[in-house]
């Protein structure tokens, strides 16, 4: 994880949604809920940050997203 990664209230969401299984990629496109998302930034931001592994299909948290998240 990139200690200088500014997270938001937004991204926290995202990362809860991480770890309730209820986020995922269909055809390049992230859901929630299995409804679209309105930031196409946030999920490719995770995963650059290093917090979720994304991949076609459900997403999940890494161990630094799961120590984030912990901690806020």
């Amino acid at each position: 994880m990139d200690t200088t990664t500014i997270i938001t209230g937004r991204d926290r969401a995202v990362l809860r949604a991480v770890a309730a299984g209820r986020r995922e990629y269909a055809a390049g496109t992230l859901l929630v809920d299995g409804l679209r998302c309105c930031d196409q930034f946030v999920g490719p931001g995770l995963a650059r940050a290093g917090l979720i592994a994304s991949r076609t299909g459900p997403s999940r948290l890494t161990d630094d997203g799961r120590a984030l998240l912990a901690a806020a």
